[in-house]
Protein backbone atom coordinates (compact mmCIF):
# COMPACT_ATOMS: atom_id res chain seq x y z
CA UNK A 1 0.00 0.00 0.00
CA UNK A 2 1.51 3.30 -1.25
CA UNK A 3 0.78 6.25 1.26
CA UNK A 4 1.66 10.04 0.86
CA UNK A 5 2.14 12.98 2.94
CA UNK A 6 2.24 16.70 2.36
CA UNK A 7 4.74 18.31 4.30
CA UNK A 8 3.02 19.61 6.84
CA UNK A 9 2.30 16.14 8.25
CA UNK A 10 6.16 14.84 6.64
CA UNK A 11 7.13 17.35 9.36
CA UNK A 12 5.06 16.81 12.49
CA UNK A 13 5.53 13.26 12.37
CA UNK A 14 9.16 13.96 12.08
CA UNK A 15 9.29 16.26 14.69
CA UNK A 16 7.49 13.82 17.37
CA UNK A 17 9.53 10.75 16.30
CA UNK A 18 12.66 12.46 17.20
CA UNK A 19 11.29 13.55 20.29
CA UNK A 20 10.37 9.97 21.38
CA UNK A 21 14.27 8.87 19.81
CA UNK A 22 15.83 11.63 22.06
CA UNK A 23 13.39 10.25 25.08
CA UNK A 24 14.26 6.82 24.73
CA UNK A 25 18.04 7.81 24.03
CA UNK A 26 17.96 10.17 27.18
CA UNK A 27 16.29 7.70 29.55
CA UNK A 28 18.51 4.34 28.57
CA UNK A 29 21.68 6.50 28.93
CA UNK A 30 20.46 7.62 32.31
CA UNK A 31 20.20 3.88 33.36
CA UNK A 32 23.29 2.76 31.62
CA UNK A 33 25.63 5.12 33.28
CA UNK A 34 23.73 4.80 36.96
CA UNK A 35 24.24 0.67 36.51
CA UNK A 36 27.06 0.27 33.55
CA UNK A 37 29.43 3.12 35.67
CA UNK A 38 29.61 0.84 39.03
CA UNK A 39 29.60 -2.65 36.76
CA UNK A 40 32.85 -1.19 34.89
CA UNK A 41 34.91 -0.03 38.22
CA UNK A 42 34.09 -3.40 40.09
CA UNK A 43 35.16 -5.16 36.83
CA UNK A 44 38.41 -3.09 37.43
CA UNK A 45 38.43 -3.31 41.30
CA UNK A 46 37.89 -6.74 41.16
CA UNK A 47 40.35 -8.25 38.80
CA UNK A 48 43.37 -10.06 40.06
CA UNK A 49 46.09 -7.53 41.28
CA UNK A 50 42.97 -4.78 41.41
CA UNK A 51 42.76 -3.33 44.61
CA UNK A 52 39.86 -5.44 45.93
CA UNK A 53 40.75 -8.57 44.49
CA UNK A 54 37.78 -10.89 43.55
CA UNK A 55 38.81 -13.61 40.92
CA UNK A 56 35.61 -15.41 40.77
CA UNK A 57 33.04 -12.60 40.98
CA UNK A 58 35.25 -10.92 38.26
CA UNK A 59 35.05 -13.99 36.30
CA UNK A 60 31.45 -14.44 36.75
CA UNK A 61 30.87 -10.66 35.58
CA UNK A 62 33.25 -10.61 33.01
CA UNK A 63 31.08 -13.91 31.38
CA UNK A 64 27.97 -12.43 31.84
CA UNK A 65 28.93 -9.05 30.19
CA UNK A 66 30.78 -10.99 27.66
CA UNK A 67 27.80 -12.54 26.72
CA UNK A 68 25.59 -9.29 26.59
CA UNK A 69 28.37 -7.89 24.26
CA UNK A 70 28.39 -10.93 22.18
CA UNK A 71 24.44 -11.02 21.27
CA UNK A 72 23.19 -9.28 18.29
CA UNK A 73 20.74 -6.48 19.21
CA UNK A 74 17.85 -7.20 17.24
CA UNK A 75 18.18 -11.08 18.61
CA UNK A 76 18.25 -9.13 22.26
CA UNK A 77 15.02 -7.34 21.02
CA UNK A 78 13.10 -10.48 20.48
CA UNK A 79 14.77 -12.11 23.34
CA UNK A 80 13.61 -9.48 25.83
CA UNK A 81 9.91 -9.44 25.28
CA UNK A 82 8.59 -11.55 27.95
CA UNK A 83 10.86 -9.43 30.22
CA UNK A 84 9.79 -5.68 28.75
CA UNK A 85 6.39 -6.94 29.38
CA UNK A 86 6.94 -8.19 32.65
CA UNK A 87 8.47 -4.70 33.75
CA UNK A 88 6.71 -1.98 31.48
CA UNK A 89 3.36 -4.31 30.72
CA UNK A 90 3.25 -3.97 27.39
CA UNK A 91 5.93 -4.48 24.40
CA UNK A 92 5.43 -1.44 22.39
CA UNK A 93 6.05 2.56 22.78
CA UNK A 94 8.99 3.83 23.54
CA UNK A 95 8.88 3.06 28.00
CA UNK A 96 8.76 -0.31 26.14
CA UNK A 97 12.02 -0.01 23.81
CA UNK A 98 14.06 1.85 26.92
CA UNK A 99 14.33 -2.08 28.59
CA UNK A 100 15.94 -4.03 25.81
CA UNK A 101 18.10 -0.71 24.59
CA UNK A 102 19.29 0.05 28.13
CA UNK A 103 20.34 -3.92 28.63
CA UNK A 104 22.03 -4.37 25.54
CA UNK A 105 24.40 -0.86 26.11
CA UNK A 106 25.20 -1.93 29.44
CA UNK A 107 27.70 -4.62 28.86
CA UNK A 108 29.30 -2.41 26.37
CA UNK A 109 29.81 0.40 28.34
CA UNK A 110 30.65 -1.63 31.52
CA UNK A 111 33.78 -2.12 29.44
CA UNK A 112 34.43 1.22 28.19
CA UNK A 113 34.92 2.21 32.02
CA UNK A 114 37.06 -0.57 33.01
CA UNK A 115 39.19 0.64 30.10
CA UNK A 116 39.11 4.30 30.75
CA UNK A 117 40.30 3.15 34.37
CA UNK A 118 42.95 1.04 33.02
CA UNK A 119 44.62 4.05 31.46
CA UNK A 120 45.20 5.85 35.05
CA UNK A 121 48.78 5.77 36.22
CA UNK A 122 49.43 3.10 38.58
CA UNK A 123 51.69 5.61 40.67
CA UNK A 124 48.51 7.50 41.49
CA UNK A 125 46.64 4.49 43.09
CA UNK A 126 50.04 3.43 45.07
CA UNK A 127 50.21 7.09 46.35
CA UNK A 128 46.94 7.19 47.46
CA UNK A 129 47.52 3.62 49.32
CA UNK A 130 50.65 5.12 50.59
CA UNK A 131 48.49 7.96 52.25
CA UNK A 132 46.23 5.20 53.88
CA UNK A 133 43.26 6.27 51.64
CA UNK A 134 40.83 3.73 51.14
CA UNK A 135 39.14 1.50 48.39
CA UNK A 136 36.64 4.28 47.84
CA UNK A 137 39.48 7.17 48.05
CA UNK A 138 40.97 5.72 45.64
CA UNK A 139 37.86 5.00 43.20
CA UNK A 140 36.30 8.13 44.32
CA UNK A 141 39.70 10.51 44.32
CA UNK A 142 41.71 8.79 41.95
CA UNK A 143 40.53 6.54 39.15
CA UNK A 144 37.09 8.63 38.23
CA UNK A 145 38.88 12.01 38.01
CA UNK A 146 41.62 10.70 36.24
CA UNK A 147 39.98 8.62 33.77
CA UNK A 148 37.41 11.59 32.81
CA UNK A 149 37.77 12.59 29.82
CA UNK A 150 37.95 8.88 28.59
CA UNK A 151 35.01 8.30 30.36
CA UNK A 152 33.35 11.41 28.75
CA UNK A 153 34.88 10.26 25.58
CA UNK A 154 32.93 6.85 26.31
CA UNK A 155 29.63 8.39 27.15
CA UNK A 156 29.47 9.51 23.90
CA UNK A 157 30.31 6.34 21.91
CA UNK A 158 27.45 4.93 24.09
CA UNK A 159 25.07 7.54 22.86
CA UNK A 160 25.28 7.46 19.66
CA UNK A 161 25.32 3.42 19.96
CA UNK A 162 22.16 3.59 21.53
CA UNK A 163 20.69 6.26 18.95
CA UNK A 164 21.26 3.14 16.66
CA UNK A 165 19.71 1.39 19.14
CA UNK A 166 16.91 3.34 19.50
CA UNK A 167 16.20 3.28 15.63
CA UNK A 168 16.16 -0.90 15.24
CA UNK A 169 13.41 -0.61 18.39
CA UNK A 170 10.97 0.34 15.54
CA UNK A 171 11.02 -3.03 14.37
CA UNK A 172 9.24 -4.23 17.39
CA UNK A 173 6.99 -1.27 17.18
CA UNK A 174 9.32 0.70 19.62
CA UNK A 175 8.42 4.04 18.52
CA UNK A 176 10.57 7.07 17.66
CA UNK A 177 12.31 7.77 13.53
CA UNK A 178 13.03 3.67 13.24
CA UNK A 179 9.70 3.22 13.95
CA UNK A 180 8.66 5.93 11.12
CA UNK A 181 10.47 4.50 9.07
CA UNK A 182 9.46 0.96 8.91
CA UNK A 183 5.71 2.04 9.27
CA UNK A 184 5.50 5.31 6.73
CA UNK A 185 8.37 4.78 4.97
CA UNK A 186 9.31 0.84 4.09
CA UNK A 187 5.59 -0.46 4.65
CA UNK A 188 4.03 2.23 2.54
CA UNK A 189 6.90 2.89 0.13
CA UNK A 190 7.45 6.26 1.07
CA UNK A 191 10.84 7.77 -0.20
CA UNK A 192 10.17 10.74 1.23
CA UNK A 193 9.76 9.37 4.83
CA UNK A 194 12.85 7.27 4.64
CA UNK A 195 14.65 9.67 3.16
CA UNK A 196 14.16 12.73 6.05
CA UNK A 197 14.80 10.15 9.02
CA UNK A 198 17.49 8.98 7.91
CA UNK A 199 19.09 12.46 7.37
CA UNK A 200 17.47 13.14 11.09
CA UNK A 201 19.91 9.97 12.56
CA UNK A 202 22.82 11.26 10.73
CA UNK A 203 22.37 14.77 12.30
CA UNK A 204 21.60 13.52 15.67
CA UNK A 205 24.46 11.15 15.66
CA UNK A 206 26.81 14.09 14.48
CA UNK A 207 25.40 16.46 17.19
CA UNK A 208 26.55 13.92 20.08
CA UNK A 209 29.33 13.09 18.73
CA UNK A 210 30.87 16.81 18.04
CA UNK A 211 29.16 17.94 21.83
CA UNK A 212 30.90 14.97 23.25
CA UNK A 213 34.29 15.85 21.32
CA UNK A 214 34.46 19.29 22.73
CA UNK A 215 33.64 18.52 26.07
CA UNK A 216 36.55 15.90 26.17
CA UNK A 217 39.01 18.43 24.46
CA UNK A 218 37.57 21.15 27.12
CA UNK A 219 38.45 18.90 29.36
CA UNK A 220 41.80 17.51 28.41
CA UNK A 221 42.99 21.15 28.55
CA UNK A 222 41.98 21.82 31.75
CA UNK A 223 43.79 19.10 33.13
Amino acid sequence: MRGSLNLDELWQLLFQATLETLYMVGMAGLFTLAIGLPLGVLLFISRRGGIVPLPRLNALLGTVVNVGRSLPFIVLLIALIPFTRLIVGTTLGSNAAIVPITLGAIPFFARIVESALDEVAKGRIEAMLAMGGSDWHIVSKVLLPEALPALLAGITLTLVMLIGFSSMAGVIGGGGLGDLAIRYGYQRFNQPVMIATVVMLIALVQAVQMIGDRLVRRLAHRR
